[in-house]
């Protein structure tokens, strides 16, 4: 399951040795939720290789704003807590376990 990612976890996750997923998306958005899915399969696949997370843009507006999101949903790929990749937009499973597969 996706991590839920919001200001209290958000230090600690991007400390991680892991590469880091995170989802932004909102409530109302509609692409965001044909991405939602894809990002849980994501979570479980690669459960032990990486953080995959969603952090929802109205409720973590700061965290969002630190990544300049402008557009939803968009998935950023981050690595030794540098942004390394980015996919804005809906997209395909294959597209997203592409980008994080270059990362581990």
């Amino acid at each position: 399951m996706a991590l839920e990612i919001n200001s209290a976890n958000f230090k600690e996750i991007m400390a991680s040795d892991k590469p880091v997923v995170i989802d932004f998306w909102a409530e109302w958005c509609g692409p965001c939720r044909m991405v939602g899915p894809i990002v849980e399969e994501l979570a479980n696949d690669y459960a032990d290789k990486a953080i995959v997370g969603k952090c929802d843009v109205d409720s973590n507006d700061e965290i969002a704003a630190q990544f300049s999101i402008r557009n939803i949903p968009t998935i950023i790929f981050v690595k030794g807590g540098q942004v390394v990749d980015k996919q804005v937009g809906a997209t395909t499973k294959a597209a997203l376990a592409e980008k994080l597969n270059k990362l581990l």
